[in-house]
């Protein structure tokens, strides 16, 4: 009996690697998987704290928070994906081991630390500029769209601005760390953060201050995100105080063209969101934006836990592609795309059967959420956007951004769709017009993209280095 234990230990761990090599799922997309499940779960608890303690003015307010937030994206430009392959270029020539020692070439380590110093400059400065236009642009929307009965909403939302100063001048650092291979480390880290933000959400529920919870949130994502970084001092110190010299990454010549270009696809697309709340809480009301918000909430948290297969590869691409390993990046990703796709129709199953559910037996909670057919619309073109996505990121790994013209086209189509079809259908409008715009346009259009580029940049560059042998 005792021989035979190990033996079936060893077979039962053989047969885990071989379910995790089939799923796909490493240390970083295992955190990742896990950091998103978990904020499913939390999010199913949030959501009947909201529908319990909240009312559907303040449930509007709550979620409009979030969208209104999410302007970050403007003072951010897209920076935070370009110091990410930028870190994992230079890194490509180094070693950088887990103490923070790193070695190689001099001028891969100085190009690094120039990376960093200015990643730090760039949103330290974005943050104090960032505050200042939320706060009033916060105030001058809600104080605009009052509600019948009031809302004390100005010092939640004033808590919430404070607290993601702190969250938005860490994520460049996280960034750049992915980029440095510490890849499995910051996916570790994300799950730190979301559990300890969501614990401190609902310690702000269970006080009966709901409005105060996306700032309890962000709040215990920053000191998570802290505790972070100053296990990593030894590599970051070091860096922010090394001389770059003649090494120096230049900003005009080497960042800004990929970053402009990196800023108004990420503004064109990731801005889209963001307005459906908004405009419906404007034009049909705190409850509609409510139930718009909660649905999008569901939706993008299945996307989040599938997009871990393409994102956590982000850095590895940029290596791949540094090193001319062309063969490995397109196993690696056609891989990675099959399986997220998987999970995701998969996933959107479940919650369309929860939905379904929820209508027949829970009608007070149905009642916070789109009807399913509208549901099941959303999720459709979520799962098209995520292809759509998933091809850019890949290009994007070159340093380059081919999709500028395609996500400029569908994020001003869809904002205009939101704008007029909000008004005129309310939810049902913008639901429609974000599958055609954000659906079918945004996955036609990169498909067409990916492989054009793709083909000729791979070709060009491997006849570039047939040339210097």
């Amino acid at each position: 009996m005792d021989s035979a234990s190990p033996a079936g230990t060893a077979t039962a761990s053989s047969i885990g690697r071989r379910i995790r090599h089939i799923l796909g799922i490493d240390r970083a997309v295992g955190f990742t998987v896990i950091a998103r499940s978990w904020s499913i779960l939390s999010g199913a608890v949030t959501i009947l704290l909201i529908a319990r303690l909240l009312n559907p003015a303040e449930q509007g307010y709550y979620y409009t928070f979030a969208s209104l937030v999410s302007l970050q994206i403007i003072f951010e430009l897209g920076f935070s994906y370009v110091i990410l392959q930028l870190a994992a270029h230079e890194s490509a020539q180094l070693k950088i081991n887990q103490n923070g020692d790193v070695s190689g070439t001099e001028a891969a380590h100085s190009r690094l630390a120039s990376i960093l110093q200015k990643s730090v400059l760039w949103y330290s400065v974005a943050a104090l500029l960032m505050a200042a236009l939320l706060i009033v642009a916060g105030f001058h929307f809600f104080s605009s769209h009052p509600v019948a009965g009031g809302v004390r909403w100005k010092l939640p939302w004033t808590c919430v601005v404070i607290a993601d100063i702190f969250t938005f001048q860490m994520d460049p650092i996280f960034s750049f760390l992915e980029g440095c291979g510490f890849v499995p480390q910051v996916a570790r880290l994300r799950l730190t953060q979301i559990v300890t933000g969501t614990t401190l959400g609902w310690v702000a529920f269970a006080m009966h201050h709901g409005l105060f919870a996306p700032a309890a949130v962000i709040s215990g994502q920053a000191i998570a995100g802290f505790v972070f970084l100053h296990s990593k001092r030894q590599l970051l110190i070091p860096l922010l105080r090394r001389r770059a010299g003649a090494h120096i990454v230049g900003w005009r010549t080497e960042i800004w063209p990929f970053q402009w270009r990196i800023a108004v696809s990420c503004m064109s697309l990731y801005l889209i969101f963001p307005l459906f709340s908004p405009v419906l809480f404007a034009y049909r009301g705190a409850a509609e934006a409510g139930r718009m918000g909660m649905s999008l909430n569901i939706g993008n948290a299945l996307l989040a836990v599938a997009s871990a297969w393409i994102n956590t590869k982000a850095s590895p691409f940029g290596n791949m592609i540094a090193r001319g390993d062309y063969d490995a990046l397109d196993r690696v990703f056609f891989r990675a795309l099959a399986q997220s796709c998987g999970l995701l129709l998969a996933g959107e199953g479940v919650i369309l059967v929860a939905v379904l559910f929820i209508e027949r037996y829970l009608p007070h909670l149905a009642s916070r959420m789109l009807p399913a057919p509208l549901f099941a619309v959303l999720l459709l073109t979520i799962f098209l956007s995520h292809i759509g996505a998933s091809e850019a990121a890949y290009l994007r790994a070159h340093k380059r951004e081919p999709f500028l013209v395609l996500a400029t086209v569908v994020g001003v189509l869809t904002g205009v769709s939101t704008l007029v079809n909000g008004k005129l259908w309310g939810a049902e409008g913008v639901v429609i017009g974000y599958l055609i715009c954000g659906g079918f346009i945004y996955l036609t259009g990169g498909s067409y993209i990916f492989v054009r580029f793709r083909q000729a940049w791979h070709r060009s560059e491997s006849s570039d280095a047939q040339r210097l042998v």
